[in-house]
């Protein structure tokens, strides 16, 4: 299982997290993609805006992937490993692709929280998907919205944020960031033309439950975490409890 180095992974908001956590983190995050990629060799476009490992993931797995690299961005080591093209380019405007010219898309990291034209961006993906291709992507939920909205003591906006059709949260570093409801996410990939299989959160235990877990120094509990997420995440579809949503969808044949 590959885990992404520690810059790569992406903590929540608010309380620090531990080593521990991230580590637990990364490895959901694996699990849930090992789980969600072709079971054959596959042409795999990765916008994922949070680094090469997850290409390198499915690389190692067989996949042809061409992982789209934000223009300005440092480069990557993803680009000489075999089985992966790295391409310069906005993953906001796909026009360069042809259509049904890729059997899956995944989208880790912010790759779509930040792009706040996601509805287009979704019927992009829709095109460029052949029939009965498969998406995977991650958003920030509005659970992170509202940590990051009270991080910053935007409380007024936090008082909005019931009433919001769409909730859109700055971020540290001058970016805007927009954070979706289940319900939200899969009702926009269904405009967009997609059969929704899932909608979850990417992680259902806290951190405050991992931590004191892992405190513990069991040598299986990380085992332990990892099964009882993954069990959990399945049977609590459409809950918006975690700090990420996960969804994955199909073009329909």
């Amino acid at each position: 299982m590959i885990s992404p180095a520690p810059e790569e992974r992406r903590p929540p908001p608010g309380r620090s997290p531990s080593i521990g956590y991230l580590d637990f983190y990364a490895q959901v995050a694996a699990a849930q993609l090992a789980d969600w990629a072709p079971p054959t060799p596959s042409r795999v476009l990765d916008l994922s805006d949070d680094g090469p490992q997850w290409a390198r993931q499915l690389a190692a797995a067989g996949h042809a992937v061409l992982h789209v690299d934000r223009p300005g961005s440092q480069p990557d080591a993803g680009a000489t490993v075999p089985g992966i093209t790295t391409v310069k380019a906005d993953c906001n405007a796909l026009d360069w692709l042809a259509d049904g010219c890729v059997d899956a898309v995944l989208a880790e990291g912010q790759a779509l929280s930040r792009c706040l034209a996601t509805e287009q961006t979704c019927r992009e993906l829709f095109r460029v998907l052949r029939p009965g291709g498969r998406l995977l992507l991650v958003v920030d939920s509005l659970v992170t919205g509202l940590a990051r909205l009270a991080d910053q003591g935007r409380w007024a906006e936090l008082a909005d944020v019931p009433f919001a059709d769409c909730v859109l949260v700055p971020q540290e570093d001058g970016g805007i960031s927009r954070c979706f409801r289940p319900e939200e996410l899969a009702a926009l990939l269904v405009d967009s033309g997609m059969q929704v299989q899932w909608v979850r959160s990417r992680t259902v235990l806290t951190l405050a439950a991992v931590d004191r877990a892992l405190d513990h120094g069991q040598p299986t509990a990380m085992a332990v975490l990892l099964r009882t997420e993954l069990a959990l995440a399945a049977e609590r579809e459409g809950e918006a409890s975690g700090l990420h949503l996960v969804a994955s969808a199909r073009r329909p044949v």
